[in-house]
């Protein structure tokens, strides 16, 4: 057995038919044919059955798949630290981020690429479960992320500040006698007039229209929100769901509602429709945190990036 036969089987295995995996290698049908045939000779048993067009893996192949995998891996890291040794910083650093983080992330490229000149990179984004999705698939290096994570357990995690929730909406949200159809009126006894200037309490927030992110799959900051709702002896009127921040932030802007998201992320969407109000009475916090995938090889670059942002955090 060796590493192109495992690579032969694991194209295979991923294609599922000889003709798209000889397609993916650039090569042809009958030598691919045979090296898987050598591949379970050698073995002594089959690895794919047919049925119809498509092909499966058996028990054994499906041992030998995940084996396949991370051998390949480790030779692709393997190849690439190597390389790297006698190289200076440079390449690229691939990031996902999702939108309420990416406040994160503007200065400190532009501070990191002073340094490192020869580093480019490249941004994805998504909500937590897409970039970890991402980080798992090797598609991408680090992933910017709010807590908690799914299967945590699979990644290297670095905590960023947290920070607080705040309450946003329109600039004309508590305006009275908005002639607009489209204007939000709350009730004037909805804010807490002992509050000083800028703050609100949770109970004010029981009867606003809220529109909250909320993941495409697992558990995060919706839940988090509505509990803390919960927490101070109502249920929340949420009018929206989405896992888009900037959607969020156009329809406050467009007077649909209100909305409870990480202060951070109106820096990254500035609007002179927008005003927020701090919560002083929430113990909500939103987590954030840098995510990589564990046994995995980092670039230089990476690992430089992620330095750079553990000393910038810790004042360093």
């Amino acid at each position: 057995m060796d590493i192109k036969q495992l690579k032969y089987f694991y194209t295979i295995a991923q294609e599922g038919q000889i003709t798209r995996a000889a397609k993916r290698l650039h090569m042809a049908q009958p030598p691919l044919s045979q090296q898987l045939k050598l591949l379970e000779q050698e073995l002594g048993t089959p690895l794919l059955e047919r049925y119809g067009k498509r092909m499966e893996l058996t028990e054994a192949g499906k041992v030998l798949f995940v084996k396949a995998e991370k051998i390949l891996q480790l030779v692709e890291d393997t190849a690439s630290e190597v390389k790297e040794v006698s190289e200076g910083i440079r390449g690229i650093i691939s990031i996902g981020s999702v939108k309420t983080c990416f406040s994160f992330l503007p200065e400190r490229i532009r501070s990191f690429r002073d340094d490192f000149p020869e580093v480019t990179f490249q941004l994805r984004e998504g909500d937590t479960f897409h970039i970890s999705e991402l980080v798992r698939t090797r598609e991408i290096e680090l992933g910017l992320v709010r807590l908690p994570l799914d299967s945590a357990e699979d990644f290297t995690v670095m905590p960023l500040p947290d920070e607080p929730y705040v309450f946003v909406y329109s600039n004309e949200f508590f305006t009275q006698g908005e002639d607009s159809a489209a204007a939000v009126e709350i009730p004037s006894q909805s804010l807490t007039s002992s509050s000083p200037k800028g703050t609100i309490r949770m109970k004010d927030l029981e009867n606003v229209p809220l529109l909250l992110l909320r993941r495409v799959n697992g558990v995060g900051q919706f839940e988090l929100i509505v509990n803390e709702c919960r927490k101070h002896g109502f249920e929340p009127n949420v009018i929206c769901e989405c896992p888009d921040a900037a959607m969020i932030l156009s329809l406050v802007s467009a007077k649909a509602g209100a909305a409870i998201l990480p202060e951070s992320t109106l820096n990254f969407f500035p609007s002179e429709d927008l005003r927020y109000k701090v919560i002083t009475d929430s113990d909500a916090v939103s987590e954030s945190a840098v995510i990589w995938l564990k046994d995995r090889y980092l670039s230089k670059g990476a690992k430089y990036f992620l330095k750079m942002l553990e000393n910038m955090e810790s004042g360093v």
